[in-house]
């Protein structure tokens, strides 16, 4: 079985105004440095469809969905919060961001792909369950594994994420569910400034301070992730895949390199082996140093097909 790379050009027109570091060349960068490290041969590509209303629900309230249609302009720019905004592809771009989630599932889940990689934007973990916040406006990867527990009847999925930046969104929908653990780390005290008072028994939030370097965080993965994964023992993985703790982008303060993220992912596929038939769907969060974020993508695609 192949990995499947899932993407659409709807994504790209999302744009959250000059200079944003959320940018469409994000994407760009990611498919260039693909193609010129040979890999697009040996991938199944897939455009990804429209989520609907009834897949973003299991997650979201209707109505909030709504609301975010009704908030998109027909010019212009348009802010919900400082730092999240929309503009006219953005409604379109983040129901295909969504759907590239839902995609990934049904094709791991039927065997097509041992796993998939969803090259999509905007991200997704930092909505909460009714608020847009954090660049994100549908928590794809909270969507993707909801779709998995109520359409596929997987009785225990995980949620692992390495973004920069704490998860809030899927902790907010996830927190108290059984049939979700959720293991995480970021950078701490920084934004959302959150996962670290009182989590929830299934949330594995591992705080970083500012200028973890790459042993802190296999530490963390080794002591704190992997043992309570393979305890689980979930029937998928879904990774929140956020580049943003690579030590050249100067949003955050960590210090990961592309071999982390190589290493990371190895390690998520060898627990997937285990006890999920090796089904593991991940969905680009974070990352915007361009060069990073697309040699760090490329490095965690090539662990995925075993390349």
């Amino acid at each position: 079985m192949t990995t499947a790379f899932i993407t659409h050009r709807d994504c790209w027109l999302h744009d959250m105004g000059a200079h944003h570091p959320e940018c469409p060349e994000r994407l760009s960068a990611i498919s260039d440095r693909l193609i010129a490290a040979g890999l697009d041969m040996y991938l199944s590509f897939y455009d990804a469809p429209l989520a609907t209303l009834e897949q973003i629900a299991r997650v979201h309230p209707a109505e909030y969905v709504r609301g975010i249609g009704d908030s998109a302009p027909e010019s212009g720019i348009v802010h919900l919060d400082p730092d999240t905004a929309m503009s006219p592809g953005t409604w379109t771009a983040a129901l295909r961001s969504a759907g590239a989630g839902i995609l990934a599932t049904d094709l791991v889940m039927a065997g097509e792909a041992e796993n998939a990689f969803c090259s999509v934007r905007p991200p997704g973990h930092h909505a909460e369950r009714a608020r847009a916040m954090g660049f994100c406006f549908f928590n794809n990867i909270a969507i993707a594994a909801a779709h998995a527990i109520e359409v596929h009847g997987l009785a225990r999925v995980a949620v692992a994420d390495f973004d920069v930046h704490h998860g809030n969104g899927t902790e907010n929908i996830f927190a108290n569910d059984p049939r979700v653990l959720m293991v995480s780390t970021f950078q701490h005290p920084f934004y959302p400034y959150c996962g670290t008072e009182d989590p929830a028994p299934n949330m594995l939030n591992v705080p970083m301070p500012a200028g973890t370097r790459s042993d802190g965080f296999r530490q963390a993965v080794t002591d704190v992730w992997l043992p309570a994964l393979r305890a689980f023992a979930p029937e998928a993985i879904f990774i929140s895949a956020g580049f943003d703790a690579h030590y050249e982008d100067d949003m955050a303060s960590l210090g990961l390199v592309e071999a982390d993220y190589a290493w990371v992912t190895r390690e998520l596929k060898a627990v997937a082996a285990e006890s999920a038939q090796g089904r593991i769907v991940s969905m680009l969060e974070g990352g915007y140093a361009l060069s990073a974020l697309a040699r760090s993508v490329t490095t965690h695609i090539k662990a995925l097909a075993d390349l």
